[in-house]
């Protein structure tokens, strides 16, 4: 077995900047086709519908990259268990990247007609296969470089890049949303953060071309322990570990999108809150969620993933029937309360994640198995959730019925939670 000299290890701080930068890019373009969902796409692509249907048909094609994740984690992942890590996570991040700098340019329905929400949905399903896998990668490099009891903490650093992208994202729409007027904004200024990607993308290239292979995959490479067809051996061997690691993610999901698409849109149009200030409050709430993954990714070192994941699961469930109520007073103070408890919530079942699905699948289809159970839980917790809601806003059901379907997403996560076995003390 051929082992990398000590002095060409990779430093802590190396590999927490190449796996922390990719999905901090990565989820910086994936919110801000979020929140350009909620506030402008329906009137530049759909303005042929009334404004709920337009919301709608705005949010659909937010579920299409959530649809087509699975597909790429499936690809990607079937490469990464086969080539490497480094190679998928280079690959990733400019399928990712290109696709929406692409969107930024991509004239409108005034311009061009029905060809418009048409290449938008073919640009957003490049994207999710992008962000497939990018997870990933940037979990199974950071937990596959780490020493025997730090997985949870090494593995911190990509759980983070969502609060990182998320704030960067949003905190540009901000400045765009306070400098420019309404009429700017809508023809122009909102392609500005897409475009800004592409300056991300060079300086996460820069970063992951510097980092070498984990040595867990290149000792599965030196004792020819590669899968030829790894996805088959994934289904073969482990695919209820899948379906249940799925299962755990959603709940994490489902409180992000709900928090920050759906009640973007909710808080603006409905409750009438000044765009700025939802913005505002939702970055704020992020940074709850920053602080959440941190602890929590910390804490599960020391008393494992599962425990730890569980508590985190079995509060946000009596979070979901708080949430709405607290949005419904209109009070600025409370509806930063239900967001900033929600996204706090998240970080909490979200950081241990990064430790926790690598360490459910064996080296030959860790890729593959890691990368597809976390997309498959984004189709239902991420994808969903505002569509339920904007449909439960339409139909008459009223918001506190998406408040029940957060609480009921979190006790799925629970049941798969209890159903999974500890992995904090398993070997890699």
């Amino acid at each position: 077995m051929t082992h990398l000299p000590p002095a060409e290890a990779p430093s802590r701080t190396r590999i927490a900047a190449a796996s922390l930068i990719g999905t901090a890019i990565e989820f910086y373009d994936f919110y801000i086709y979020g929140t350009a969902a909620a506030l402008v796409l329906n009137t530049a692509f759909f303005p042929e519908m009334d404004p709920l249907a337009g919301s709608l048909a705005a949010f659909s094609t937010f579920a299409v990259a959530f649809i087509s994740r699975p597909l790429g984690s499936a690809v990607f992942g079937h490469w990464g268990d086969r080539i490497g890590r480094k190679s998928m996570l280079v690959v990733s991040l400019l399928v990712m990247g290109l696709s929406t700098v692409v969107i930024g340019l991509l004239p409108g329905y005034a311009v061009i007609g029905v060809a418009a929400p048409v290449l938008l949905v073919l640009l957003r399903f490049t994207q999710g296969i992008g962000l497939g896998g990018e997870w990933g990668g940037a979990a199974l490099l950071a937990t596959e470089h780490a020493p025997p009891g730090k997985r949870g903490l090494y593995a911190m650093f990509p759980q983070l890049g969502p609060s990182v992208g998320f704030i960067a994202a949003n905190g540009l729409f901000l400045i765009l949303g306070s400098a420019l007027s309404e009429e700017q904004f809508g023809e122009w200024g909102w392609r500005v953060p897409f475009v800004a990607s592409l300056l991300l993308v060079v300086v996460g290239l820069y970063v992951r071309l510097k980092i070498s292979e984990t040595p867990v995959f290149q000792a599965a490479m030196d004792e020819r322990r590669i899968a030829k067809v790894p996805f088959a051996g994934l289904v073969r061997h482990q695919w209820r570990r899948v379906l249940l690691g799925a299962g755990a993610m959603v709940i994490a999901y489902t409180l992000f999108y709900t928090a920050t698409t759906y009640c973007l849109a909710y808080g603006t149009n409905t409750l009438e809150i000044p765009r700025t200030t939802m913005l505002a409050l939702t970055m704020i709430g992020v940074v709850f969620m920053a602080a959440g993954t941190v602890v929590s990714s910390m804490v599960s070192d020391r008393f494992g993933r599962r425990r730890t994941l569980i508590t985190g699961t079995s509060v946000a469930i009596a979070w979901g029937l708080v949430m709405f109520p607290l949005m419904e007073t209109r009070s600025v103070l409370l509806v930063g309360v239900a967001l900033a408890g929600a996204l706090g919530l998240m970080g909490l079942v979200f950081g241990p994640m990064g430790a926790f699905l690598p360490e459910l699948f064996r080296t030959e289809f860790r890729y593959s198995g890691a990368s597809v159970a976390y997309s498959l839980g984004g189709v239902l917790g991420g994808a969903v959730p505002p569509l339920v809601a904007t449909g439960m806003q339409a139909s008459g059901a009223g918001v506190l019925g998406v408040g029940v379907y957060v609480s009921a997403m979190a006790v799925l996560s629970l049941l798969c939670l209890i159903a999974l076995p500890e992995t904090g003390d398993e070997t890699l």
